[in-house]
């Protein structure tokens, strides 16, 4: 497999492509930036990016996000030392290409994440789930306001997705979708996805080219 080293600390990035290279198959490119990275993911669509998001040049999850679609191919390991609750459910729900470990986690983890990628599957680890549960939890204590969760679903429906889409997306269950539109719809005090679509409007989730009436 072909892998692409995107960390600028120099003790990580040597310490990967030694475990990478027990394979002797395995190819190890290297990028110090985001340009670099795009033109090597050229060059081999559907390598194995390594990327600790926090030392690289990414303005933010969006810039990610474009780069991962425009090379659909590629599957991505994210492997940094500290992660955000809303940056890994962004990226988590947003694409399946990536997979998530931490830099100060067992070495068992990242074996086990190189591992599932080389079989194309994704691996979140333990610690990547409990933040994602945990912030989920706190914004069940809020009922009063729209969650995180509810916000993104109410995009979803003011852009014309059906309850099954967004259930895809975001791989969740229909029923659970279901139950999350139910809490909106209550929380809001409408009935329909046609009032949905003006509330989004209203409140500047969407734009009129993002929404169908």
């Amino acid at each position: 497999m072909n892998y692409i080293l995107a960390d600028n600390q120099e003790l990580t990035r040597f310490a990967l492509e030694s475990l990478l290279k027990r394979d002797e198959e395995n190819v190890v490119y290297k990028a110090s930036d985001k340009a670099g990275l795009v033109e090597l993911l050229k060059e081999h669509e559907s390598a194995v990016v390594i990327l600790d998001y926090t030392m690289f040049d990414f303005a933010d999850e969006d810039q990610l996000l474009i780069v991962a679609e425009r090379f659909s191919l590629s599957e991505w390991i994210l492997i940094s030392e500290e992660l955000t609750s809303r940056f890994l459910r962004r990226v988590v729900y947003a694409s399946h290409q990536f997979s998530i470990v931490f830099k100060d986690g067992p070495l068992q983890e990242v074996r086990e994440a190189l591992d599932a990628v080389s079989r194309h599957q994704r691996y979140i680890s333990q610690r990547a789930l409990e933040v994602i549960i945990s912030q989920q939890q706190e914004e069940e204590e809020q009922p009063s306001v729209l969650t995180a969760t509810e916000t993104e679903i109410v995009k979803a429906i003011a852009q014309g997705k059906t309850t099954k889409e967004i259930a895809n997306e975001r791989f969740s269950s229909v029923h659970t979708i279901t139950t999350h539109r139910k809490n909106i719809f209550r929380k809001l005090g409408i009935n329909t996805a046609h009032e949905v679509v003006k509330y989004a409007l209203r409140a500047g989730l969407v734009d009129s080219s993002e929404f169908y009436i």
